[in-house]
C-alpha cells in the first residue's frame, strides 16, 4: 500500500486543535504522547489496512486511533478524504466505554467543514 498522506483539521482562525491537544498531552502524559505519535505513524504507513488494536471504525466513515498509557485511554479521530488521504480531526482522553457520541459528532461536523472547503480547513500534518 502506498504511504498515506496526513492532514489535520484547521479551524477558522488557523489553529490545528490536534497540535494544541498534543502539546498539552506532552506535558501531562509523555507516555501517551509518544504512543499517540506512534499510532499516527502507523496510520501514515498502513492507511486503510490499519486495524485493531491500533485503529477501529466507529460510525459512518469516522475512525479512531486507540493509543493508551498507564494513565488511561486516548483517542484520535479521523476520516479518509480521497485515496490514501487522511484528515485527523481531534484527540481526547477516553473515560469509559464506548467513545462518546459527542466526539463522533464533532468529527462528522469537521468532515463537513473539510468537504466544504478543504484548503481552508486542513493543514498538512507534520508535528
Amino acid at each position: 500500500m502506498p504511504q498515506t498522506t496526513l492532514h489535520a483539521f484547521r479551524d477558522k482562525d488557523g489553529t490545528v486543535p490536534l497540535d494544541v491537544w498534543l502539546d498539552h498531552l506532552e506535558t501531562r502524559d509523555e507516555e501517551a504522547f509518544v504512543n499517540c505519535l506512534a499510532a499516527i505513524t502507523e496510520l501514515e504507513k498502513r492507511g486503510y489496512e490499519l486495524r485493531r488494536p491500533t485503529a477501529d471504525i466507529l460510525d459512518d466513515g469516522i475512525y479512531e486511533l486507540r493509543p493508551h498509557s498507564a494513565k488511561g485511554q486516548y483517542r484520535i479521530l479521523y476520516f479518509f478524504s480521497g485515496q490514501n488521504v487522511v484528515v485527523l480531526t481531534h484527540g481526547f482522553f477516553k473515560k469509559g466505554w464506548p467513545v462518546p457520541l459527542k466526539e463522533i459528532n464533532r468529527a462528522k461536523e469537521i468532515r463537513e467543514l473539510v468537504r466544504s472547503n478543504p484548503k481552508k480547513y486542513t493543514a498538512e500534518w507534520d508535528y
